[in-house]
């Protein structure tokens, strides 16, 4: 998230310079019966400050952030253990996904160690729904059928060639 920081210029003038940065993520994907668990995404509408959250219109890996001199597979272990209170089985790296884009209106760089793996919780692969709570986040998990992925009808970031990514993990 962009940072404003301000600066003093003058007793009724003040300047406010926003911090560009890139983010750095580790998420990892679920996959059970032919589907995927990812998180409902969030689109804002309307102005700064009076922004409307409209869940659904897009969904994302499971992940987050990577802390400075934290791995990508640290991130992505701690990430999943604060979201589903799960540790990872299995975990293999697939690959890396750049993104550029707007979101609620600010410019957003981000870099994505995209991981596959097994939750060790099996009671998770048998909900429907998964409720997430974080400090920045909160809301909810599904399965989601892979084949509407690969057809468009779900967005699913970060954006990749999720047709490869699926094929690496051997599941199409």
């Amino acid at each position: 998230m962009a940072q404003a920081v301000g600066v003093q210029v003058s007793p009724r003038a003040q300047i406010m310079i926003i911090e560009e940065k890139i983010e750095v993520k580790a998420m990892c994907l679920f996959v059970y019966e032919g589907r995927v668990l990812v998180a409902s995404g969030k689109t804002f509408q309307g102005k700064k400050g009076g922004r409307k959250i409209v869940p659904g219109d897009f969904y994302r890996v499971l992940g987050g952030s990577m802390n400075f001199r934290e791995t990508s597979e640290q991130a992505v272990r701690r990430e999943i253990q604060e979201e589903l209170q799960s540790e990872i089985n299995n975990l293999e790296f697939l690959n890396v996904a750049e993104n550029i884009f707007i979101y609620a209106g600010e410019k957003r760089h981000e870099i994505v160690f995209l991981f596959s793996g097994q939750l060790a919780r099996k009671d998770l692969y048998h909900k429907e729904i998964i409720h997430i709570v974080e400090d920045s986040y909160e809301g909810d998990a599904i399965w989601v059928p892979i084949g509407d992925i690969l057809n468009g009808e779900i967005p699913l970031y970060p954006s990749t060639n999720y047709k490869n990514v699926f094929e690496k993990i051997k599941i199409i």
